[in-house]
């Protein structure tokens, strides 16, 4: 029986997580590999200057259409006053730091989870630098992306420096969005008649 096995039996929850409901997804996911197809759907509208408006509701996921929420998730983007905004809304490059955020934070607690780690506290700070000339066409040479995001992660779990140290490195290569943010990921735009 490995750590994973004995973590999942033997706690209810850890973390905030059902051990019970892990332990059976884990268990459909290995005999039906097809019900880890997902599909995430974010729909946005142009207000005004940089303002827009993204709603999110619907998804596909373990096999089916999902219907468990019953209103769309809103989240304004807008812009400082510096890059001609109002502050309507934090602007899409920190929206990019929160869903990395909330990512590494949620696959950090389930991996901890698994191995039977129970965290105590977990905070994160990012932080990533942007040439605008990229993004204004100033420079062709200047990318308009960060060109490298910082992630310090305070952390306080019962377990080793050791255990802890293996635990954040292999969260990246886990988190979806660290993953997709750290890979050329194809980004097809379409014009829609």
């Amino acid at each position: 029986m490995t750590m994973h096995d004995k973590t999942m039996r033997a706690a209810p929850t850890v973390n905030g997580l059902d051990m019970q409901a892990a332990t059976a997804t884990i268990a459909a996911l290995k005999a039906n590999p097809e019900l880890a197809q997902f599909q995430f759907r974010a729909r946005n509208k142009w207000i005004d200057g940089g303002v827009n408006i993204s709603t999110i509701r619907d998804f596909y996921g373990a096999g089916r259409e999902d219907d468990s929420r019953a209103t769309d998730f809103t989240f304004t983007n807008g812009e400082p006053p510096v890059l001609l905004g109002n502050n309507e809304g934090a602007n899409p490059v920190e929206f990019l730091l929160h869903a990395l955020a909330g990512c590494v934070t949620t696959t950090t607690v389930l991996h901890a989870a698994a191995r039977g780690i129970t965290i105590f506290e977990l905070s994160t700070e990012l932080e990533g630098e942007i040439d605008v000339q990229g993004l204004l066409g100033l420079d062709d040479s200047v990318s308009p992306g960060y060109r490298e995001i910082r992630i310090k992660m305070h952390i306080e779990a019962d377990c080793s420096d050791e255990d802890l140290d293996e635990l954040l490195a292999f969260t990246p290569a886990h988190s979806p969005v660290c993953t997709t943010v750290c890979r050329p990921v194809p980004v097809k735009v379409e014009r829609v008649r």
